[in-house]
Formats: structure tokens, sequence, C-alpha cells
């Protein structure tokens, strides 16, 4: 059983042996980890498809102050290398009115729609001819709706027919120590909640056709991978007790990054007026 965590490069390193992983780091303000898997036959045993891995660390991405330029732009180069031109749909995946798993509607609030502007009012303005087509949706969780995230994302992709989707949520990790340290991108898709069990519906190029870019950072780690070797058996999550500030600021971060990346004509300076 591997281990519960969507982290990739925790769950990796047992695997480094194998040629079809490879791994290498880089990193300017972040350190960098890039793990590449090549084939689908370690799914089975750590739960990650073929693909790319990348993952940021730096100090507590709770201090993010959105002034911080280097952090922002070393993010969005890392989305520009891996997101594909075309249209772009943005999913908030998780619970909003609860803040561990609220990464992804946090971001969502902060991400540049633009696809009904260049559809309604590009023929009055140069400018917005130059603006990439985003389209945004947070539309909660199961619980909330009675419809599977991955169902309502499915026929959204069928209507507005984007080039890729990319979505952003909450993850678990197994390391404490990692809590609120890290940005995991990857261009695999997700599986909603199974870093701790509770996976919902593969939002993916699998289930949706296009590309599926996932992105997120680790708020909770199950309980169980800090205890068992002790011989305990905790069926808890715990997370961090600065939650509030590490959701807000790490989801700011990342929609900053995310719209310098998808609208390059736009300085950060605008991006942070707009919100």
């Amino acid at each position: 059983m591997y281990k519960r965590t969507d982290m990739a490069d925790e769950c990796i390193s047992e695997y480094q042996k194998y040629d079809n992983v490879h791994r290498n780091k880089r990193g300017k303000i972040f350190d960098i980890t890039e793990i590449i898997i090549d084939d689908d036959s370690f799914f089975e045993s750590m739960g990650k498809h073929k693909g790319k891995y990348i993952t940021l660390e730096c100090k507590n991405l709770g201090d993010f102050s959105g002034d911080d330029n280097e952090m922002i732009c070393e993010l969005a180069d890392e989305f520009k290398n891996i997101i594909p031109d075309g249209d772009i749909l943005v999913c908030g995946l998780g619970n909003r009115d609860i803040t561990p798993d609220a990464i992804g509607p946090f971001t969502a609030s902060k991400i540049l729609a633009t696809r009904h502007l260049k559809d309604e009012l590009a023929h009055q303005d140069n400018f917005l001819k130059s603006l990439r087509r985003v389209s945004v949706f947070a539309g909660g969780v199961l619980g909330q709706t009675g419809i599977e995230t991955a169902e309502i994302i499915s026929a959204l992709c069928r209507q507005i027919k984007p080039s890729a989707v990319i979505a952003a949520d909450a993850l678990a990790c197994s390391d404490i120590n990692r809590l609120g340290n890290s940005i995991q991108i990857t261009d695999t898709g997700i599986s909603p909640g199974s870093g701790v069990e509770n996976s919902r519906k593969e939002i993916s190029s699998y289930s949706l056709g296009i590309p599926v870019i996932a992105v997120g950072v680790p708020t909770v780690v199950d309980l169980r991978n800090i205890t068992e070797n002790m011989g305990e058996n905790c069926d808890m999550v715990v997370t961090s007790r600065n939650i509030d500030r590490l959701a807000e600021r790490s989801a700011q971060l990342i929609s900053f990054a995310l719209n310098s990346a998808l609208q390059p004509m736009l300085t950060l300076k605008e991006i942070r007026s707009l919100f």
C-alpha cells in the first residue's frame, strides 16, 4: 500500500533505482524537484500516473505578502512550461467553508476570467484581443451539490471546449514538516481527496480527453503516517495552527502566478490591482 499522501516526491524515493523514474533539482527562490515517470507501471504501488511532477519548496507559504515578485515569477515560469496553448478552464476544487480544504476555491476567486470579455467586447478593444480565453469554476464538493465535481467539469468541457483544465486543490502530505511549505504541479490530473483515502472521481486526461494540470499545497497530514511506527492506529488528520493565513496567502501566490502565466501581457502590478 502506498503512503497516504498526494505528494509525489514523498512516495517516489524507493523507486528511484528504476529506469522509468527520473528526477532532477533546480531553482532559485524555490528548491524545485522535478520527477518524470515514463509509464504507468507504478500506478498500483504508489498511485501516480505517468507524467511530470514538480515540487517547489520554500519557507512557510503563509508568509507570502503579494509583493514577492520573484516568487510569483518563478512559479509562473513553471506554469508556462507545463500549460498548453489555447483556452483554459481553471477549477477550484474543495470546500470553501472548511479552511484546510479551501485552497482551490480561494485560488479560483482571484483568477482573471476573460472568456466572456473576448466573446462580447474584443471587437471594441485591441487589448482584449491579446488576452487568453480563461474560464473559472468553483462549485463546491459532492456533499454540498450531490454531484461529483468530475461530472460537472466534464459537462463544462463539453460545453465550452477548453484546450486544457487547471485544477487547484488542497493536498495531503505524509511528513508533518511539509505542511504549508510546498507547492506541487503535475500534468497528470488529480483524484480529489485521494491523499486521505476519500477519493472522488478522477479529473485527468484519461477522463476528460484533454490535458489536466493540477496544482496544490499540502494543508493536512494523515496522523497514521506519523503514528503507525509507534503501533498506534489514529484515523485523524491534522493541520497547521496558522491554516487561515496559509490557505489565503498560498492561494494568492498560486493565483497571481497563474494569471501571470496565462496573461503575460499584464504586469504583476496590474494583476494585483485587479483583486
